[in-house]
């Protein structure tokens, strides 16, 4: 969009390689709706396939992602690359902020040691599809940014800190006018009248009127090419053409040189006064030649709302629309909207109702929660449900008097230590606890020791307590049970400390049975 002042590169044929993760990841669904309880029981369980996510949702449906960009977590269950990338200002030292696990989330920790005492900036928001549209820092456009040259800047790294499903991860906050993303010629991604769908995860805080906080498709040339060289959600309060009916914000439509949010322009819909929560499921979708459609969703719970479905504008028949992926700025590069920024991707194609409430209901399942960080982690009381001792072939010794659970013998259970991250004088580590023998489990108690003296410094998915080289780690309120045969969803993984050398350890047991390590 213009702030005013006074070739088909990939047709989504339906091949049968379509078909086939189709039919795995539609599977995968219904297995998940089946087999979980909650939104905190969906995330996905370190060194097991995570759940299909939002972008093997879309290719199920035939509109595959063909731009993928978060900072909060993984958008297929197979990717384990970087999220993004950032840069402190005492030594200019560039550091990648990649995930816990495979198609899981943000290990945001190195950024909190990398960043500590200095300023960081986001660089670089890496694309999750093979097309590697990767956005960085945009080189500005007719509306000049603040940095050198004219160009953009990049986001504070640590001014949208939120907890999502209880890890610790980091939003894009745009509160300088002139922060801005970019990559031009994005490869793969709709041009001209083919179709279009684009979604993104924001919110309703730190928005404004201006424009514009664009996420979607825009000019190469970062310059007005005219109506219908744009197609982009833009995200606040402004009512453009005036006489809108609320105060917003408003999914909106950004379709150059006009935001709209209905053929004409303004909102007219007394329903769609405004969109008010901490985290909004943001949607936009464009056939190209007769029809564009908003939608919007609670990032934390429920389902979508149309806000508008209906007749391109005049002028917009047929699309025209450039391969310049945005994020932050306008086509032009208009500099003045604000908002943030969690995930959100381009796809080809015009994705059916059907495939964005499935998204939907995977954002919701993600645990989209606070925008306050977690409190650091002090020991806690152990669960008042009590552990079920595991299954032995011999008789279960006589309990102990204390609150520990009780002891068995034999081997029913395995665990696995990952280490899924490392950096100098701090790491990441996952478990992955199985309940090997014939009896559901209903509380546990996993007790292991460090051997070169690590530290655990934060923990989810449990509590925590650690004496020494000493640690025990049980159940949080909603992964206590864990079924016979199978192994815990929303295992426990923390971040910690280390010094010298940073062996795993070797022994565990858990209620008081030694597990066989795997």
């Amino acid at each position: 969009m213009r702030q005013v002042t006074s070739n088909p590169r990939y047709l989504p044929a339906c091949n049968w390689r379509t078909l086939v993760i189709g039919l795995v990841v539609v599977v995968g669904l219904i297995a998940s709706v089946f087999s979980f309880s909650g939104p905190l029981s969906l995330f996905p369980t370190p060194a097991h396939a995570a759940s299909p996510q939002t972008c093997d949702i879309y290719a199920s449906y035939g509109t595959p992602c063909e731009a993928a960009h978060s900072t909060t977590r993984a958008l297929f269950a197979a990717y384990n690359g970087p999220l993004y990338q950032i840069q402190r200002t005492s030594d200019n030292q560039y550091l990648n902020i990649g995930l816990l696990s495979a198609g899981g989330y943000a290990n945001a920790a190195p950024q909190v040691t990398f960043c500590a005492g200095t300023t960081c900036t986001i660089t670089k928001i890496y694309d999750q599809t093979t097309n590697h549209n990767d956005m960085p820092i945009s080189w500005g456009g007719t509306w000049k940014g603040p940095g050198p040259n004219g160009s953009d800047i990049g986001a504070n790294a640590m001014a949208l800190p939120i907890t999502i499903a209880g890890h610790q991860a980091y939003g894009i906050k745009t509160v300088t006018p002139g922060t801005g993303y970019r990559v031009d010629h994005a490869k793969g991604v709709p041009t001209g009248s083919q179709p279009e769908g684009v979604y993104m995860v924001t919110s309703s805080n730190g928005v404004d009127q201006y424009c514009c906080f664009d996420y979607g498709s825009g000019e190469n040339t970062h310059t007005d090419t005219g109506a219908a060289t744009m197609n982009a959600i833009e995200w606040g309060t402004a009512c453009w053409f005036g006489g809108c009916v609320g105060s917003g914000p408003w999914v909106e439509a950004d379709l150059e040189n006009g935001m709209y949010i209905s053929t004409s322009g303004p909102n007219k819909n007394a329903n769609y006064s405004g969109v008010n929560f901490p985290f909004v499921s943001a949607w936009e979708k464009n056939n190209g030649t007769s029809n564009f459609t908003l939608k919007y969703g609670n990032g934390a719970s429920g389902g979508l709302t149309t806000g508008f479905s209906g007749a391109l504008p005049n002028g917009y028949s047929p699309m025209r629309t450039d391969s310049s992926i945005l994020l932050g700025t306008g086509g032009d590069n208009s500099i003045y909207g604000l908002g943030e920024f969690f995930e959100g991707a381009v796809l080809f194609g015009y994705p059916s109702d059907a495939a964005e409430n499935a998204v939907q209901a995977n954002i919701v399942a993600a645990g989209y929660g606070s925008t306050t960080p977690p409190p650091p982690p002090s020991p806690t009381p152990l669960p008042t449900v009590t552990p079920t001792p595991l299954p032995s072939s011999t008789p279960t010794p006589t309990p102990s008097p204390t609150a520990s659970p009780t002891p068995v013998s034999g081997s029913s259970c395995s665990v696995h230590y990952a280490i899924t991250n490392q950096w100098t004088g701090g790491f990441g580590a996952s478990f992955t606890i199985t309940n090997t023998g014939s009896t559901a489990m209903n509380g546990w108690s996993l007790k292991f020791s460090f051997p070169n003296g690590q530290t655990i410094t934060q923990l989810w998915n449990g509590s925590v307590t650690q004496s020494g080289s000493a640690v025990t780690v049980t159940n949080a309120s909603y992964n206590g049970s864990i079924p016979a045969g199978q192994s815990l969803s929303s295992a426990p993984g923390f971040n910690g400390s280390w010094n010298g050398t940073n062996a795993p350890p070797t022994a565990f047991t858990l209620n008081g049975s030694a597990c066989t390590v795997v």
